[in-house]
């Protein structure tokens, strides 16, 4: 079996790394959580801490990586809370390490927010739309737009491809995921409602204290509805305690950027794409030695089963219609 990339990537090598940028670290890098890419805390000699991110190889293209740097540089000028790749004397923020791409970030310190907290609520809310706010001025030309179609049947065709599920799973989830594609065929959007969003916008992306919150990762940036980075944060289930969420969300939002209200009706869509690309991407990444160690279960056909009845329960709530008013 071929050796993994990331297998070579020893501490000594991230030292290594960092340290051929001119910055010195008197101590050893410590891994973060993080699967699709690899990524560290150092300090320097300074005591400034900084994230080291080495990108999956062959994942993304270097023009998909510097739109990534690009934008979030321009929303750190424009004084959105991000965390904005540091840059040498000429002004590259995306270097080379023998085989591996990687960035340096500044640390930004703090905690997920508490989504049962309405002033939590406001303040992401007026984050996710001061970054709206700026994404709409411009338009990505490398990352991508967020394919509804094209992303369901790369996942299905993933997944149904894999020896995970045994025949009775496969006819399940060939039957609910082609009556799950047939459903979302019909919400599609036109191009023209895109702008460039965060795209992966859940609590382990936010960091901050008290009400001051900071957007971190955007690995997955890229052109999409508004909603795509704010669905994720309305997770109550009980009708009045979602409406609550939504309110001081949108509430906040609405501080930089007017919201489109029919885009609420992407939400359960939404939710329902990623859930099929999650499964998918597992599959797709079980050659990573990361993901057997982190996500054994996927191996289970308990997982597969729950897996099926989520996306049934999807269905259901698809064929209801939209649930999120604002």
């Amino acid at each position: 079996m071929q050796e993994h990339p990331f297998a070579t990537l020893s501490p000594a090598r991230v030292v290594a790394a960092v340290e051929s940028l001119g910055f010195w670290l008197p101590g050893e890098p410590f891994a973060l959580n993080s699967y699709e890419n690899r990524v560290y805390l150092v300090h320097d000699e300074e005591r400034r801490r900084w994230v080291v991110k080495f990108y999956r190889p062959e994942r993304w293209s270097d023009a998909r990586i510097q739109e990534e740097h690009d934008f979030l540089a321009e929303l750190a000028d424009a004084g959105v809370a991000v965390a904005a790749p540091w840059r040498d004397a000429e002004g590259r923020s995306l270097h080379l390490a023998e085989d591996f791409r990687f960035a340096l970030f500044p640390q930004l310190p703090g905690q997920a927010p508490e989504l049962e907290d309405p002033a939590h609520l406001f303040a992401l809310g007026e984050l996710i739309g001061a970054v709206h706010a700026v994404g709409e001025r411009g338009a990505f030309r490398h990352r991508g737009a967020l394919d509804l179609d094209g992303m369901v049947v790369e996942a299905r065709e993933r997944v149904l491809a894999s020896p995970w599920l045994d025949r009775h799973q496969r006819r399940a989830y060939e039957r609910v995921t082609a009556a799950l594609h047939h459903s979302l065929a019909g919400h599609a959007w036109s191009p023209e409602r895109a702008i460039r969003v965060q795209g992966d916008c859940h609590v382990g992306n936010i960091l901050g204290r008290d009400e001051a919150f900071a957007l971190v990762d955007f690995d997955d940036c890229l052109m999409a509805p508004a909603v795509q980075d704010l669905w994720m944060l309305i997770t109550a289930e009980h009708d009045e305690e979602r409406h609550m969420q939504l309110s001081e969300v949108i509430e906040g939002y609405e501080q930089h950027r007017d919201l489109d209200r029919t885009e609420l009706a992407l939400a359960e869509p939404l939710r329902t794409l990623r859930l099929l690309r999650h499964s998918a991407w597992l599959v797709a990444r079980w050659e990573d030695p990361a993901f057997p160690a982190a996500f054994p279960w996927l191996a289970d056909a308990g997982y597969w089963e729950q897996h099926i009845r989520t996306l049934e329960r999807q269905r259901q709530l698809l064929e209801e219609g939209p649930r999120w008013l604002a």
